[in-house]
């Protein structure tokens, strides 16, 4: 048996990837190989960081001798047009010219639509800790992204930037009342890329860094009163990563099994993972497709 190779985009620039590490231990992209290799064991796992200008470029070629392509959220907006901004697209438009299939939270699902030629946009208001109440689409509900999760489920989330527009051959799989577009589809080229607005592959503990890094523009966004309520929800946060039974903290938060437990809360990840093979087989029918016309 051979072992599963997975590339680990960073969305974020240096200067962000440092200072997660500062407040959270990791970069992005570290949280998503860590995860990674929970989940899978023995799995050989790569990170790449396109939005550097030193950094060694891949082709299609390259990247298809991957199995899977995970891309990591940031603070990152991509319709601010920047050299990091444009490493970044043209790096997602090479992963969906491999056929590899590839998976992406937050600017992650952002980077895969502007690629595919779809828009994002700022948000009138911020979502941040927990995406409440997301369902799944008519399109959603049997899409095996979404397998397993009950009719409405919380999420970790944090994000000021959402998709505005799908890509043709995209699909809405998940709503809610603050973000439209909570989880897609994507069908572009040789690719197909399943991505989720929030992160499933973040722990309570690291939302919890991600409030208190940006709690002043949380304030300004009106989700607290002051940075002290922004640091108690971060609190609770904390206690729920020590403790997944916590009581108090899960009644705090308003939070049950989808959010507090770890193998529920990734399960969009799980789903992806499994369904990988069947994902590289439409990758092998559009090469024969190509080659047939």
């Amino acid at each position: 048996m051979w072992a599963l190779r997975f590339l680990v985009v960073e969305s974020e620039t240096k200067e962000d990837r440092e200072a997660r590490r500062e407040s959270a231990g990791k970069s992005a992209g570290e949280s998503y190989a860590a995860t990674l290799e929970q989940l899978c064991p023995g799995a050989l796992t790569e990170r790449v960081t396109p939005s550097d200008a030193h950094a060694t470029p891949m082709s299609a070629g390259d990247i298809g001798g991957f199995d899977a392509v995970f891309v990591s959220g940031s603070p990152l907006h991509v319709y601010d047009r920047c050299p990091e901004v444009d490493r970044q697209l043209d790096f997602m438009r090479a992963v969906f010219a491999s056929g590899t299939p590839s998976f992406g939270s937050c600017a992650g699902l952002q980077l895969a639509v502007a690629a595919a030629g779809g828009s994002v946009r700022k948000m009138p208001r911020m979502e941040a800790a927990i995406a409440r109440r997301i369902t799944a689409t008519d399109a959603g509900r049997d899409h095996p992204l979404l397998a397993g999760r009950p009719a409405a489920w919380d999420a970790p989330a944090i994000h000021g930037d959402e998709v505005e527009s799908l890509p043709s051959g995209s699909r809405c799989l998940a709503t809610n009342g603050v973000t439209a577009i909570q989880a897609a589809e994507i069908r572009f080229g040789r690719g197909v890329f399943w991505g989720v607005q929030y992160h499933p592959e973040l722990a309570p503990g690291e939302i919890a860094a991600a409030l208190r890094r940006q709690a002043a523009d949380l304030v300004d966004a009106g989700l607290g009163e002051g940075e002290a309520e922004i640091e108690e929800r971060a609190g609770l946060l904390d206690r729920l990563h020590r403790n997944p039974d916590s009581r108090s903290a899960r009644w705090l938060l308003g939070v049950d099994d989808e959010f507090a437990v770890e193998a529920r809360r990734r399960r969009e990840l799980i789903n992806f993972l499994g369904a990988v093979p069947d994902l590289r087989t439409y990758r092998e029918r559009q090469v024969k497709t190509e080659l047939a016309a």
